[in-house]
């Protein structure tokens, strides 16, 4: 049997009792940490469970899916994914090359950034298109995220940013030599991607600006969500860019122009010098 298992997004004791028994009875249980992060170390994790854990970095789990099904026919074998298992359509893959070699499996889900978000307040139905925001270099700067947002503002709905994260990314230089270094891990914050949806902003005319955003509206900077030190702020998009709001790993809000007066007297509590009322149309 294959198991995917979500390990929710705070520490080792978020695993479900489900999870935690069928990692316990695997013959080889993985770690997929390179679209997520855990709030602690593989040896804290080793320990907790009971037993060793194989690392699965992106290369493996994006070219070497096979590897990690093989002999999953007849033994038990795990991949542990922070979050829940859907939470990246990466690990979609691997249920349908289970499928084609007629491997059983099973997933045990989890709690995600998707529904953990709810933690600010804003109200989960009134949630329009995730949207991911990239981090930019000197020669590639996508904005097709913002026409995401774009569209649920004018539909009055609440957006969702999920912040790049890079993980064993190979250097360019590298990557001509034909042999692989890498960068250091680097970790999107709320302020770069706050910047980022700015110098977008900075470009549109003027009715565009007043009618869907610019630097005055309102946002959301959420960091650790699920861990014990979690963060929570609401600023505008101008002060934003400006929050620290500590180590990884955050995620942006972008709400909707009109909220219900429950998401606005929750959000209330951690909007600093400002009165929401007055965002609230």
């Amino acid at each position: 049997m294959f198991y995917l298992i979500g390990l929710g997004l705070g520490d080792i004791k978020d695993i479900t009792v489900k999870g935690l028994e069928i990692v316990k009875q695997c013959s080889r249980v993985y770690l997929e940490m390179y679209t997520s992060i855990l709030g602690c170390s593989l040896e804290e994790m080793q320990e907790f469970y009971g037993r060793p854990l194989l690392l699965a970095d992106r290369d493996l789990v994006e070219q070497g899916a096979d590897e990690i099904l093989a002999g999953a026919g007849e033994s038990d074998v795990a991949l542990l994914v922070v979050g829940d298992p859907f939470g990246a359509t990466t690990h979609t893959d691997f249920i349908l090359r289970a499928k084609e070699k007629n491997i059983p499996y099973k997933v045990i889900h989890n709690a995600s950034i998707m529904n953990a978000i709810g933690c600010c307040g804003l109200q989960l139905y009134k949630f329009g298109e995730t949207v991911s925001i990239p981090y930019w270099d000197e020669t590639w700067k996508p904005d097709s995220f913002y026409d995401k947002i774009k569209l649920n503002r004018l539909h009055n709905m609440h957006t969702l940013c999920l912040l790049d994260i890079k993980v064993k990314e190979p250097t360019p230089e590298s990557l001509m030599r034909k042999r692989k270094e890498y960068m250091p891990p680097r970790f999107m914050t709320v302020a770069e991607a706050a910047q980022q949806l700015l110098t977008i902003v900075e470009k549109k005319d003027a009715l565009e600006r007043n009618t869907v955003l610019n630097e005055q509206s309102l946002c959301v900077g959420l960091a650790r969500v699920g861990q014990d030190t979690q963060q929570i702020v609401v600023s505008t998009l101008h002060g934003m860019r400006a929050t620290d709001l500590g180590g990884p790993l955050h995620s942006l809000i972008i709400p909707a122009k009109e909220m219900h007066p429950l998401e606005v007297e929750f959000l209330q509590q951690y909007a600093a010098n400002i009165k929401l009322d007055d965002y609230n149309h």
